[in-house]
């Protein structure tokens, strides 16, 4: 009987050592495909099973002229995935009593136009300020480099396309003010708080502004499929800011979806939170809660950012009831390509 319960347990193990593997080809190849089907250069990945990295791997090139491979260590544009970031840092100012959702966002930045008294922090985080998106206004150039006055001068003007909480309209500017009002309650630049609260405590020494005229070690070349070619990404979007300009690692991001799983960062009420879905002023629910949106896949929950800047593209994807984690950076500016895969991906662990 002995010998047959040890016999038991080893072709258990057994098995279960060819099924990580057989998972794990899988993967590759599915990955392998996706980027030869869609053109991407380069890509990482990183799965966080029950807390432990089950797969990590770089793919294809982070600069395809120097012939540079991309692994865990290369260093992308993260895009809007940025956005769960900056909120989190919104919500660690409100556990500190420095502002609070509700408050209006003249109380923080006084120089905001008279019509948009009513909008509250709340808003910006949800996208329900109706703010239009600056990047589709008429005289912002995409490369500029504007101070916060200028900056909320120039999209002051324009009328608001809603009233505020009564609608959602994703768009970057809800992001940069929220940039703003973090330095106005920390005493800090966006970047200083950043790195001292969340960066440095975190671990994540890969992580940082995306400016161009940092020399970043490990830095991935951004490109785009145009006409049937890769080509060098030909801007750069510097204004995105608290947004979307935040460079990182898929070994970074591993520590903060961490962080994410406990209250070494926040509280656990306030990272309930951030994964709420908004309730606008009639009732309706919308998926996107704070700096995330709350969705379902295949009836399994997630919550999951998506992000692309010129010559770059990354998905975070977390499902909570499955202790699953996707994160996936790549260096092809397509909408929507890193989602794709990062949920096909999922799909093979899900």
């Amino acid at each position: 009987m002995n010998f047959q319960r040890k016999s038991l347990i080893v072709l258990v193990l057994l098995g279960c050592a060819f099924v990580a593997p057989a998972r794990a080809d899988r993967v590759d190849d599915y990955v392998r495909e996706q980027m030869r089907l869609r053109h991407v250069p380069g890509l990482a990945l990183v799965v966080v099973r029950d807390g432990k990295v089950v797969k990590e791997r770089g793919y294809g090139l982070a600069s395809v002229e120097l012939g540079v491979p991309a692994t865990p260590d290369t260093v992308f544009e993260i895009g809007s995935v940025s956005k769960q970031l900056t909120a989190a840092a919104i919500m660690l100012l409100v556990e500190e009593g420095k502002l609070s959702l509700d408050d209006r966002i003249a109380k923080h930045l006084p120089e905001t136009p008279e019509g948009w008294s009513a909008i509250t922090v709340r808003h910006l985080l949800t996208h329900t300020s109706g703010i239009k998106n600056y990047t589709g206004l008429a005289g912002f150039e995409l490369t500029e480099r504007l101070k916060r006055d200028e900056f909320i001068k120039r999209i002051g003007v324009h009328p608001l396309a809603f009233e505020p909480g009564s609608a959602h309209s994703y768009g970057n500017t809800n992001y940069n003010l929220l940039g703003y009002i973090i330095e106005a309650a920390s005493g800090r630049t966006y970047w200083e708080f950043m790195r001292e609260r969340i960066f440095r405590p975190l671990g994540m020494s890969a992580t940082t502004d995306r400016d161009p005229r940092y020399v970043l070690k490990n830095r991935a070349a951004g490109y785009e499929w145009e006409d049937g070619a890769l080509v060098g990404r030909d801007y750069d979007l510097t204004d995105v800011f608290s947004a979307g300009a935040i460079v990182s690692t898929v070994r970074d991001l591993v520590k903060w979806d961490a962080a994410l799983g406990g209250e070494r960062l926040l509280k656990k009420s306030s990272l309930e939170r951030i994964w709420t879905p908004t309730r606008l002023n009639d009732g309706r629910e919308h998926p996107y809660a704070l700096g995330w949106y709350v969705e379902t896949l295949r009836g399994h929950r997630r919550v999951r950012h998506n992000g692309q800047t010129a010559g770059f593209a990354a998905s975070f994807a977390r499902y909570h009831e499955d202790r699953l984690t996707v994160i996936v950076l790549c260096n092809l500016g397509t909408n929507g390509l890193a989602g794709r895969i990062n949920q096909g991906v999922a799909k093979l662990y899900v």
